[in-house]
């Protein structure tokens, strides 16, 4: 497992993209203290979507005041 600074993180992620691509786990540390990991993405997480929600949305009444409205007059109160 590879440790790299943020600095060379922002200067060579090109390049640890592609060694996270061929497997390699990469640490990024800041001051010396592990911050974050770098690991290629599990397919099951990248083809992950949200639920439909059709039919929750109609069990609520229709609003009578659009959303535009309702942003102008939270702003207007505030001054």
């Amino acid at each position: 497992m590879q440790q790299v600074n943020i600095r060379e993180v922002r200067r060579n992620i090109g390049r640890l993209l592609d060694a996270v691509e061929s497997g390699e786990k990469i640490i990024i540390t800041r001051r010396g203290k592990p911050v974050a990991k770098l690991s290629i993405v599990d397919r099951e997480e990248e083809a992950f979507s949200f639920p439909d929600r059709k039919d929750f949305r109609a069990q609520f009444p229709p609003s009578e005041t659009s959303g535009i409205h309702l942003v102008q007059r939270i702003r207007n109160e505030r001054g």
